[in-house]
């Protein structure tokens, strides 16, 4: 059976991955901040764990609470967003916040996580965003966000020569209709998720530390 990690899974596209995962018969341990959360997750079959990333005890955690485990796909969704543009300076609050959540917590999680997917042989995905495409920037809104998740993608590349027998890719879900993305977006969260797990349960070797579409596609000039 395949067993699945969804760091980040109390609503949106985290909570869609356990659904989707759970229906297709896998087995999948998932996390969540709070007691609604982990309801959440028992109720779709996960195994909760609770999980805060910008907590450094709580993340420093995670390595005992998997501890055993060998992980054939990890995905780390969690994350912020911020709105703001170049036209003010972000607050500082605001900055720590969205780089903590972004890039501080995937950051703790590779060295505990990385090791229980390359004894697997499995892929480890993190949730970045088209937003994060230097080559394909047309404006500064979101620039707290925009530069979290480019810093992202370079965590992800960097780290993958130390886990050779795992797979680390950064994946954009595309623009979804999510508490973050709006009404609006063209994808439905269903439909984004079901593309990533496509793309993912397709990712080769050759694709090692890429920045990919939720179709798996690469960026250009990332």
């Amino acid at each position: 059976m395949t067993t699945v990690l969804v760091i980040g899974a109390s609503r949106g596209i985290g909570q869609e991955f356990v659904r989707q995962y759970r229906a297709a018969g896998d087995r999948v341990i998932a996390t969540a901040r709070d007691d609604e959360g982990i309801a959440a997750l028992q109720s779709l079959g996960a195994q909760p764990l609770r999980l805060d990333v910008t907590d450094a005890a709580s993340i420093s955690g995670l390595g005992w609470q998997l501890d055993g485990e060998k992980i054939d796909v990890a995905l780390y969704v969690a994350g912020v967003m911020s709105r703001g543009g170049a036209t003010q300076p972000p607050a500082r609050e605001e900055f720590d916040h969205v780089m903590r959540t972004n890039v501080w917590g995937a950051m703790q999680a590779i060295p505990q996580v990385a090791p229980l997917v390359a004894a697997g042989a499995g892929k480890f995905v993190f949730i970045s965003s088209k937003m994060a495409h230097i080559a394909g920037v047309d404006s500064s809104y979101g620039w707290v966000y925009r530069a979290s998740k480019a810093a992202l993608n370079m965590a992800v590349a960097s780290a993958q020569a130390d886990y050779p027998n795992a797979l680390l890719v950064a994946m954009s879900p595309g623009w979804v209709q999510t508490d973050m993305g709006g009404a609006g977006a063209p994808l439905t969260v269903q439909d984004s998720v079901a593309s990533m797990r496509k793309a993912i349960a397709a990712l080769t070797r050759k694709q090692r530390g890429a920045f990919l579409e939720h179709d798996g596609r690469p960026f250009a000039g990332w």
